[in-house]
C-alpha cells in the first residue's frame, strides 16, 4: 500500500512541475488524415489560456454530401525547446453513413517552427454515441496550421 501511494505521490510532483509553453493565440491550417471517409479537414484552433486551447475542424467528403464537424478542449505541455505535446477531449458531428454524434479523444505532438507554422501528428480515437458512427474509429493525423 505505502508504494502505491508513494507512486502516485510522485506522479502528482511530476504532473505538477511540467511547464507549458505558450501557445499562439490563434492558428487556422489542415488536418490531412481523417476517418469516415473523410481524407482532409479545415481545422482552427483559438488559444483559451498560456496551455489550453479549443481545436474546431470541418472535413468534406464524396463530393461535399458527407461531412465531419469536430470540437476538441486540449491542454498543451512543452516537451523540449519547441516541441509540444497535448491531449484533449470533445465530440462531434458525422454524416458519412447517416447523420450522427460521437465522443472523441486526442493525443499528439507538435513542433512549432520560428517561422509561424505549427506541424502536428496526432491520434484521435472516436465513439459513436447516436446514428452514423458505430463503434470506435481511429482517426491518425498530419496538420500544418498557420499561427497568427
Amino acid at each position: 500500500m505505502k508504494k502505491i501511494i508513494f507512486a502516485l505521490g510522485f506522479i502528482l510532483a511530476c504532473s505538477l512541475t511540467l511547464t507549458a509553453q505558450e501557445i499562439s493565440e490563434n492558428a487556422i491550417g489542415l488536418r490531412f488524415g481523417g476517418g469516415n471517409g473523410v481524407g482532409g479537414e479545415i481545422s482552427y484552433q483559438k488559444a483559451l489560456g498560456s496551455s489550453n486551447r479549443l481545436e474546431i475542424d470541418l472535413g468534406l467528403a464524396n463530393e461535399f454530401t458527407n461531412f465531419k464537424a469536430t470540437g476538441l478542449y486540449q491542454w498543451v505541455w512543452n516537451l523540449e525547446d519547441r516541441f509540444n505535446w497535448y491531449a484533449g477531449v470533445g465530440g462531434g458531428l458525422v454524416s458519412a453513413g447517416g447523420t450522427g454524434i460521437y465522443a472523441a479523444g486526442v493525443i499528439g505532438i507538435e513542433y512549432n517552427f520560428k517561422a509561424p507554422i505549427l506541424l502536428s501528428i496526432d491520434y484521435r480515437p472516436e465513439v459513436g454515441v447516436a446514428g452514423g458512427l458505430n463503434g470506435l474509429e481511429s482517426d491518425i493525423a498530419l496538420s500544418v496550421r498557420y499561427q497568427f
